[in-house]
């Protein structure tokens, strides 16, 4: 099996060791490594899974028709077709969990299908485009799901 070397002060081989020149790593240089890639990791998946991106103080309810219903890891999306005053119809990508958290909140890959109209209320993109964190839906039926902004 072999082990990560890496140079420090400590340069003399071991008896045991029989690769001549080995390095071998100081203890408390391993533990400050470790430390470094556990905390690299965490801030990886934490900028990953950041709502920054989102303006989280604001509420948008759209009213639109659904022309895709993407249930996809990880993250799901709702492509929701929304005419304005005017009757021109605009494209939002809208954000939502991953599935797992979705289903534990009772949706299903089938809970939107194409053509279905339903109202969105999300936290906008802070860019100002066309897009945002799903907040919750209100079915046609008037049911609400919510929860899928996670």
């Amino acid at each position: 099996m072999s082990r990560l070397s890496i140079p420090t002060l400590d340069t003399a081989p071991e008896a045991s060791n029989p690769t001549l020149g080995a390095v071998r790593l100081l203890p408390p240089l391993r533990s400050t490594l470790v430390c470094l890639v556990l905390l690299s990791a965490v801030s990886s998946a934490y900028a990953h899974h950041s709502p920054a991106m989102f303006d989280m103080s604001q509420r948008v309810p759209l009213k639109g028709t659904v022309r895709e219903f993407q249930w996809t890891n990880p993250h799901s999306y709702i492509q929701l077709l929304v005419r304005d005053d005017a009757g021109n119809e605009t494209e939002w990508n809208l954000e939502m969990g991953a599935p797992n958290y979705l289903y534990n909140n009772g949706w299903r890959p089938g809970t939107l299908k194409n053509g279905d109209n339903v109202v969105v209320t999300i936290a906008p993109l802070k860019s100002g485009a066309d897009g945002g964190l799903v907040m919750e839906v209100t079915l046609a039926d008037g049911r609400k799901l919510g929860n899928a902004g996670k």
